[in-house]
């Protein structure tokens, strides 16, 4: 029988300590599906996959990144996902829900992360083949219909500023034109401008769709 191993931790800094090591094994391929970027708070972490990609470089590697369009809200996401596309990474966005992060290390190793939680993350690691083959048929039936970088963002999908990601959580929170207004910091008629402007924005018919086309980009509501 393999020697293959299923284990959970609690937060990003017992990730690092159990399995730290199996960033800086890598050897051939790295896998990623994530919402958005902010996979790891701890940046022990992040830097031990950075750190073994680098010392490897792009010819010795194959790093295929699957996103959701949360990744690129903002436009610091959308450079730094232009820069790893320049380093040899290969970037697509799927439209399709990837609601926690799953990483496969040279097909051998799967982490995957549960939901936020004030004790942080709870990741589960395991070598189970069977584990990992599975995930990696579905890995690659949602990359084959998803979109390059570059193609996703011929799109035009809107591009919200800090402004425009205050008002549109405003919308969300269900206060009045008035409250959110003063909330804001803003008279109630520059408010009431701001939204007439994210709606054209989102080609929205009303503050109802907005919200609606909101979510179908995965932005921040």
């Amino acid at each position: 029988m393999r020697n293959e191993q299923v284990f959970s931790v609690q937060g990003d800094t017992e990730l690092l300590a159990r399995a730290g090591h199996l960033f800086e094994s890598l050897t051939s391929e790295f896998l990623c599906a994530a919402r958005d970027l902010r996979t790891w708070s701890q940046p022990e972490a992040r830097a031990a996959v950075v750190n073994r990609i680098r010392a490897m470089g792009p010819a010795d590697l194959t790093t295929r990144k699957l996103l959701s369009p949360a990744a690129l809200v903002e436009e610091e996401s959308r450079a730094h996902l232009r820069l790893l596309r320049s380093q040899g990474a290969l970037v697509r966005i799927s439209v399709s829900p990837l609601p926690h992060e799953t990483i496969v290390i040279d097909r051998r190793v799967m982490i995957l992360a549960g939901q936020e939680a004030p004790a942080g993350r709870e990741y589960t690691v395991t070598t189970s083949r069977t584990l990992v083959e599975g995930v990696l048929s579905l890995f690659s039936a949602v990359w084959e219909t998803s979109l390059d970088l570059d193609a996703y963002l011929r799109r035009d999908i809107p591009h919200l500023d800090a402004d425009g990601r205050r008002i549109l959580k405003a919308l969300g929170s269900g206060l009045t034109d008035a409250s959110a207004a003063r909330r804001l910091g803003v008279s109630l008629r520059t408010y009431r401008r701001r939204v007439a402007e994210l709606m054209a924005s989102l080609d929205a018919g009303s503050r109802f769709q907005a919200g609606l086309r909101a979510g179908e980009l995965g932005l921040p509501r």
